[in-house]
């Protein structure tokens, strides 16, 4: 007996621990809301740690309109190569990519009520797209429905309305299954009113559940990626462009610039949206501008060129591989709004130029009195009227040459370059207007 009390013990302690030592972990993760690019990140994040934490299952909680479809397929693809078991839990909708994702999945549990289909790809106006986009996605459908051992023609009507399924949809209409339905036709394999109902179906009833959230860095992208935001990013990365160009150097405005940029270029490319293709236009553009403002002064065909290229990458960036009518539409809106943004700052600012005090002490408009300091310069009313060469680059500040003197002088308009004939028009008090000679 004194033996067998230790085994005993051992035996009970055991036997008390075992359910906790044991316990499976499942990962809950919600696709609510629109589809949008921030959502792929996550989902593929989630699944990561789920394999890392050896949970048993992975769970996406889906109640959705639909929303982007390379987004979706970005899911649908992390889903596919999954080594953690995902199942889908409808409660109570999943339209369009939100059905596309379910598909993916091992099993669908919905809620009572639920419903499940309507997936034909749309635009902005929610016009049907063209066919080459319809067939894409019937196939992608097609696919998913064979990979779960289901009639291929049910997820192939979910996405085109010609698709006829005799007894389930006629042709003209597209397949939208409710609860009963999915369940009786076998898109689902149950029906399920809560997520712990649906643990318990998949045999997980009693395991602890994970809810990921989503962390700083993809809380940044999806911020960053805001339809509000990016047209900031991006005007203020053309406004540091435009600073740059009026400059003609290398200064804070060009930090903004590449700060803004990298922003919205390098979320584009954390989300899938953007690659090297994009990258190398934008780069081309900014060295376009590079030659505009160093190498050949002025706003000519390299600033243009410039221009042309930045914005296309721009506008290829938020499109990514997938686009859709209301995709292109949007992303034209959010350059559109950049470029308004910045004309209206660059305007502002161009008109408040010349009533900058520091500005004015730049082109030497103050002195100050002689009691204060020292005089730099004695008033020239004499110079008014005389020709002479520009001995340097006229931005709009520089130096002229009369005679042998060298005299400080600025531009009236515009860029005068080097070696090239003016006349000055008027003297204000030490600031030289100069205007080129026609």
């Amino acid at each position: 007996m004194r033996r067998l009390a230790p085994a005993l013990a051992f035996a009970l302690v055991t036997a008390v621990a075992a359910p906790d030592a044991g316990a499976q972990v499942v990962y809950r993760v919600a696709v609510h809301g629109t589809i949008e690019n921030g959502l792929a990140p996550f989902v593929a994040r989630a699944l990561a740690e789920a394999r890392e934490a050896g949970a048993a299952a992975l769970v996406l909680d889906i109640d959705t309109p639909g929303g982007r479809i390379d987004a979706a397929q970005r899911i649908v693809d992390a889903v596919r190569r999954s080594e953690v078991p995902v199942h889908a839990w409808v409660h109570p909708r999943a339209f369009s990519a939100g059905a596309f994702i379910a598909l993916a999945a091992k099993q669908i549990w919905i809620e009572p009520g639920g419903v499940i289909g309507a997936a034909t790809p749309v635009g902005g106006a929610g016009e049907r797209l063209p066919e080459k986009y319809v067939s894409a996605m019937r196939a992608e459908f097609r696919a998913l429905a064979e990979g779960r051992g289901l009639d291929p023609r049910l997820a192939e009507a979910m996405v085109d309305e010609t698709v006829v399924v005799p007894g389930v949809v006629d042709s003209g209409r597209l397949l939208t299954l409710s609860a009963d339905e999915a369940v009786r036709h076998g898109v689902a394999n149950g029906q399920a009113a809560t997520f712990e109902a649906t643990l318990a179906a998949l045999g997980l009833a009693g395991a602890r559940v994970v809810t990921p959230a989503p962390n700083w860095a993809e809380k940044v992208v999806r911020f960053v990626t805001n339809p509000v935001v990016a047209p900031l990013l991006l005007s203020l990365g053309m406004l540091g462009l435009v600073f740059e160009l009026k400059a003609g150097a290398f200064g804070l405005g060009g930090l903004v610039s590449l700060a803004s940029l990298g922003l919205f270029f390098g979320s584009s490319v954390l989300l899938g949206l953007a690659g090297m293709e994009e990258v190398i236009l934008l780069v081309l553009g900014i060295i376009a501008l590079g030659v505009e403002a160093f190498v050949l002064p002025g706003f000519g065909v390299a600033g243009a060129a410039g221009l042309l290229l930045v914005g296309g990458s721009a506008i290829l960036a938020m499109l990514g591989h997938f686009p859709t009518g209301a995709d292109v539409g949007r992303a034209f809106v959010v350059l559109g709004a950049a470029v308004v943004i910045t004309a209206a700052v660059a305007f502002a600012w161009i008109r408040h130029l010349p009533y900058s005090p520091r500005f004015r002490r730049a082109l030497l408009v103050d002195g100050l009195d002689a009691s204060e300091g020292f005089v730099a310069a004695l008033p020239r009313a004499d110079l008014v009227g005389r020709e002479g060469v520009a001995a340097t680059d006229l931005r709009p500040a520089g130096t002229i040459i009369i005679g042998d003197e060298r005299i400080d002088a600025v531009a009236e308009t515009g860029f005068v370059l080097a070696g090239s004939a003016v006349r000055v028009v008027r003297a204000e008090g030490y600031r030289h207007v100069v205007r080129p000679l026609a």
